[in-house]
């Protein structure tokens, strides 16, 4: 009795050592959430250090060089979007779509902004919950990517406020 106790206890550690999530995460190495999160708290402190008001958004974006980049849909960005931005939806980054976007240069500067800094809460800017307002995730990605110079709108504004010359690529608009 004894031993078939032990060999259950055998058998249980094996099946669990070879549970289908372990086997995934130790061989998957296209999803990799350790360097996901490492990467997220590289970034924490970089981003809180580039996050600008819409004045001084607007001074940079004025700036020959510099990409203003909308991550969200296409449909979205076609209902309206920020003057002199450019869309790369954020479901499409890859190495080769950012650089045909944003160039070779890592060192570009790049404006951001979504949805979550305009008060209006109207299409085409519906508000997301705040942990996973796509400011986020688009800033880690493309400082994953490589590239550095990255600055992100970090007030909250009236959609209508003139500085913030919303355009519309939309029919009638």
């Amino acid at each position: 009795m004894r031993n078939s106790g032990l060999l259950l206890v055998c058998v249980a550690a094996t099946m669990l050592s070879a549970s289908p999530l372990q086997a995934a995460s130790d061989s998957t190495q296209q999803i990799d959430y350790p360097a996901f999160l490492a990467l997220s708290h590289e970034v924490a402190a970089k981003r809180q250090e580039r996050l600008i008001d819409l004045a001084e958004f607007r001074r940079r974006a004025a700036r020959p060089e510099t990409l203003v980049l909308d991550t969200r849909s296409a449909a979205a960005f076609a209902e309206g979007h920020m003057a002199g931005a450019i869309n790369l939806p954020f479901s499409d980054f890859t190495d080769s779509k950012l650089r045909a976007v944003i160039g070779a240069d890592l060192g570009r500067e790049i404006l951001i902004y979504c949805n979550n800094n305009f008060s209006n809460n109207i299409r085409p800017i519906k508000l997301k919950r705040a942990p996973l307002a796509l400011n986020i995730p688009t800033f880690i990605n493309l400082y994953g990517y490589g590239y550095r110079n990255i600055y992100e709108l970090g007030t909250v504004v009236d959609l209508h406020d003139p500085m913030v010359q919303w355009v519309s690529d939309a029919p009638g608009s």
